[in-house]
């Protein structure tokens, strides 16, 4: 079994959780909403396969209001119209950013992404993008392990 990262350098988990909420911080700023920020989280950790905080961030996700039919489509996103232009956007930056290197085709997608959502919020979701593809690596790292939950989320014994 190998240890967690976070547990064996706890400070260095402390100083990635403070960068984190710099970053939310600065996101929230920069207009980029809850919702939005939750989609990259979910989707960037459906592409890396990250089960813990796929987990963690589609229960995030709800509470924060998107609906459940937007995160059961996530993977097939770009094959439905229950997406805004600005969720298709932060869709779009969390899986080039998750997906390295750069394509064309992602190039593209960050260019589109841009031209929707401006200088300040794209800027914003690359960060979110980033940070989570970090945590992501910690956590599959880590084998942090998924608790079963019942209906209303609380974790099962």
């Amino acid at each position: 079994m190998r240890p967690f990262v976070d547990k064996v350098a706890p400070e260095v988990w402390e100083a990635a959780t403070a960068y984190s909420a710099v970053v939310t911080q600065s996101a929230t700023a920069r207009g980029l909403s809850a919702q939005e920020r939750e989609l990259i989280k979910v989707r960037a950790s459906q592409v890396n396969g990250c089960a813990f905080c796929l987990d963690l961030h589609a229960r995030e996700a709800r509470q924060a209001g998107v609906p459940q039919q937007k995160l059961d489509l996530l993977p097939a996103w770009r094959e439905t119209d229950v997406y805004s232009d600005r969720e298709k956007a932060v869709l779009a930056i969390a899986e080039a950013a998750t997906k390295l290197p750069l394509t064309d085709d992602s190039e593209a997608d960050l260019a589109g992404a841009q031209h929707v959502l401006g200088d300040e919020a794209f800027v914003a979701a690359e960060w979110i993008a980033v940070t989570i593809n970090a945590f992501n690596r910690i956590s599959i790292l880590s084998r942090h392990p998924v608790r079963p939950r019942d209906a209303e989320g609380k974790v099962v014994r």
